[in-house]
């Protein structure tokens, strides 16, 4: 090494102490890219994207290969410090630790930190960039490489350490959701809205977003065709449960499309019969209490219903479950209401709102932006009852999780109408 130039020397060091901050800046961005965009970018066919998913590919190689000639590096740089140190300081112990401490300075700060920060900041750029060279030398250093992984495996082996480089990256759905929460500006709210309740279906029962059996409008055939037909032509909804017997027996569902000739004879002063009302019943669908609502929107699909009487596990009633329901858990409300529904939520002039004791307390925290526990009870009513664990006096003033709710009317041992001030 004597006989070549102090200047080459100097030169080759700071060539391998660039070398060293290349490998830093591949290893850093490398495995700082987005997993998710580098596919999606590799599958647009962009050249970088796809060299880099091919280097992630097989991690344990790519690590090996940038550690094998980093460390190649870092020993040159040290071992070309210590010639140049001697042949600018001469020998001594003095001369050797502060060469080291320079070299070692040097490393950390120009071939180690500050390519890693670079690299954190800018993965994507320099990750693609770095790949372009990064795979001919891992081709390079396959022999090599393959040899040091076989010890590699051996010590893990060892250990009882498992390596599964395929699987590390799989996505869970709370993972899933913070990532979609996080998308700020690249996903609309309302899309972001939209896939957030999509991931909670799993989470949500049926009987979370049923219409409770007290609030279901029935059809019984024990009445007179001509109420039960003036009650069809009122009715706001398009498909109504019907009933009969002492023991309130459903016997199905009536579509008031196919009663729609029935209707017009009626109008016209003709009565139907009560064989052709019972010739447009539809056997029920019955769903058990505490399905999950992503399962049975899976389950109206296969069975091509659109609405479900759901029954606990004696076979009793306890709500009607529509397909729209599930869809407003997705989507929201739709703009097309019963006025029974409407009357549920009234503003008041001083900001505060009247709300139906019957509520949801899920349409309710999703209407005023709320968080009132819905782990419970499923109604306003029943939150109040379980709070004062009583039935609360009218005028009565009590707070829930910070929410001040006032009583302005119950009776018939249920909260009737409640005031929420915001």
């Amino acid at each position: 090494m004597d006989n070549i130039p102090l200047s080459w020397q100097i030169g080759l060091l700071l060539l391998l102490l660039s070398f060293t901050a290349f490998f830093s800046i591949a290893e850093t961005s490398l495995m700082s890219l987005n997993r998710y965009r580098m596919r999606h970018m590799a599958k647009e066919g962009h050249r970088g994207a796809k060299l880099a998913s091919r280097l992630i590919a097989q991690t344990d190689k790519t690590l090996g290969a940038i550690l094998l000639g980093n460390t190649f590096c870092i020993v040159g740089s040290s071992t070309l410090e210590v010639i140049i140190s001697h042949r600018l300081f001469g020998e001594g112990d003095y001369v050797l630790m502060w060469g080291s401490l320079a070299i070692t300075f040097a490393i950390l700060v120009f071939s180690e930190i500050s390519p890693k920060v670079i690299a954190a900041a800018h993965a994507e750029k320099l990750g693609f960039a770095s790949s372009y060279l990064l795979y001919p030398l891992l081709w390079l250093f396959n022999p090599v490489v393959w040899f040091v992984n076989l010890f590699v495996k051996g010590f893990l082996k060892l250990l009882g350490v498992r390596v599964n480089f395929e699987h590390a990256h799989a996505v869970t759905t709370e993972e899933l959701r913070s990532i979609v929460s996080d998308a700020g500006q690249y996903i609309p709210s309302q899309s972001r809205m939209i896939l957030l309740n999509l991931l909670d279906l799993e989470d949500i029962i049926v009987d979370h977003v049923m219409t409770a059996h007290t609030q279901v409008e029935f059809i019984d055939l024990d009445h007179p065709v001509e109420q039960i037909m003036a009650q069809l032509a009122n009715s706001h909804h398009s498909r109504l449960p019907v009933r009969q017997g002492d023991h309130e027996d459903m016997l199905g569902i009536i579509h008031v499309r196919k009663v729609l000739p029935l209707l017009r004879n009626f109008h016209a002063g003709k009565t139907p019969t009560r064989e052709g009302l019972q010739a447009a019943i539809t056997p029920p669908y019955y769903i058990p209490s505490g399905t999950p609502l992503y399962t049975q929107l899976q389950q109206f699909q296969k069975h091509h219903e659109r609405i479900a009487l759901v029954v606990d596990e004696y076979g009793e009633f306890k709500g009607l479950l529509t397909l729209d329901d599930i869809l407003e858990e997705v989507v929201g409300e739709f703009t097309t209401q019963s006025p029974e529904r409407t009357k549920d939520f009234h503003q008041n002039e001083d900001g505060s709102w009247m709300v139906d004791g019957s509520s949801q307390l899920r349409d309710i925290n999703r209407k005023l932006k709320l968080s009132l526990p819905i782990d419970g009870p499923r109604t306003l009513n029943g939150l109040i009852l379980e709070h004062f664990e009583d039935i609360p006096e009218p005028n009565t003033s009590f707070k829930i999780d910070d929410h001040r709710l006032e009583i302005i009317d119950a009776q018939d041992r249920i909260v009737k109408r409640v005031k929420i001030y915001l």
